[in-house]
């Protein structure tokens, strides 16, 4: 599956400019970042740390819009988008995904610039690739909350509003 999002090449190399996510609902932009994600993997090398770059600022792009969409829903009379609480929780959950993408750094780094000649090295680098599958396995479960959060059906304003109480049946009254 392509991924739905667009980016630069030459001079802005690492430069994504997911156009595309302003035109989309927050789950469909939750879905084509996740889809970028999944299309792009992070291996233990340069592309795997270049992805992880990217990775990052996908995310980061997705949070602020998801940010700047619970607050804008927070303005009278908007009904396309989940509420703003839906949307905060999205937010936070994103986050959650970048604070793992950015903590697999450190040992895509030490994999990336590391020789792994000797026995010794290549032990050491089993700490790295067991740290790395343990943050990817995180940012896989934050961005999988973020899509749980927003599949919640929204509620109508109908179905929002208490239902009034029954009223009770008039008695009757018989004379004896």
């Amino acid at each position: 599956m392509a991924s739905p999002l667009k980016h630069l090449t030459g001079d802005a190399l690492h430069t994504y400019e997911p156009t595309d996510l302003d035109d989309m609902s927050p789950r469909q932009a939750a879905d084509a970042v996740t889809a970028d994600i999944r299309d792009h993997p992070i291996s233990a090398d340069g592309t795997g740390l270049s992805n992880a770059t990217r990775h990052i600022d996908l995310l980061c792009r997705l949070a602020a819009r998801m940010a700047a969409d619970a607050k804008y829903q927070l303005a009278p009379n908007i009904t396309d988008l989940p509420p703003a609480e839906t949307l905060g929780a999205s937010a936070g959950h994103v986050g959650r995904a970048i604070a793992h993408y950015t903590r697999t750094l450190a040992p895509l780094i030490t994999l990336t610039t590391t020789v792994r000649d000797t026995l010794q090295q290549r032990l050491d680098s089993l700490d790295h690739h067991s740290r790395l599958r343990v943050h990817l396995d995180d940012a896989r479960r934050a961005l999988a909350a973020v899509r749980t959060a927003l599949e919640v059906p929204r509620p109508t304003a109908a179905a929002s509003a208490p239902a009034p109480a029954p009223l009770p049946a008039p008695a009757v009254r018989r004379r004896t």
